[in-house]
């Protein structure tokens, strides 16, 4: 089984998400995609993100239907802060696992927690992103695969902000998440979100 994993705190889950992971899907020759969107994502400390359902809830909106595109919740799941090393442990030794990644956590993927595990584990896909030139992408994990396809400029919190204050966003997401977030109302002033690392007994990002 050849695995892509595409992990994001995916508040909410948007376009350039989807094609990223079509495009490792077969460029990469790919069995499946798993979009695996994070529980309490260490990157994220302090911050403030959407509860774990909502953002689970788009991601399966935003692949219903799609051959090859499925949700993992395994992180939504698990308490405590979310590494990526300890994710790729809970899979078989024997399964072939291609993390999808936008070039610039690419070029950070050292300075993860326990990174040099990571890179070790898992073939690398870089999805290219505005601002990071991707040639430094390569020297840092050189036997990373470059995905053809266009630089969509597009963030959450972009669409976060447009929500929040009645500009269209409606196709930079897809349709039922779309009504979703407008459905629950996201986004809004007095929506509940969470802040990452406000659980007890978490472990400190390295």
């Amino acid at each position: 089984m050849r695995t892509g994993i595409l992990g994001g705190t995916f508040d909410p889950i948007h376009i350039a998400h989807l094609h990223a992971a079509e495009c490792a899907l077969h460029q990469a020759d790919l069995d499946r995609v798993l979009l695996m969107p994070a529980g309490d994502p260490w990157q994220k400390l302090g911050k403030r993100v959407s509860a774990g359902h909502h953002r689970l809830a788009m991601t399966r909106l935003a692949v219903e239907g799609v051959a090859g595109l499925e949700v993992d919740d395994r992180e939504v799941r698990r308490d405590g802060l979310t590494y990526t090393i300890e994710t790729l442990e809970t899979f078989p030794a024997d399964e072939e696992i291609f993390i999808i990644l936008g070039s610039d956590a690419a070029a950070g993927l050292p300075t993860w927690h326990r990174g040099d595990e990571v890179i070790e584990r898992v073939s690398v896909v870089v999805a290219p992103r505005p601002g990071t030139d991707i040639r430094h992408v390569a020297s840092v994990v050189p036997d990373a695969t470059i995905l053809e396809m266009p630089l969509l400029e597009i963030s959450g919190t972009a669409i976060r902000h447009a929500a929040a204050t009645g500009r269209p966003y409606r196709y930079l997401v897809t349709e039922p998440v779309h009504r979703y977030i407008s459905d629950n109302h996201l986004y809004t002033e007095g929506t509940r979100s969470d802040i990452v690392g406000t659980q007890p007994d978490t472990e400190e990002p390295s």
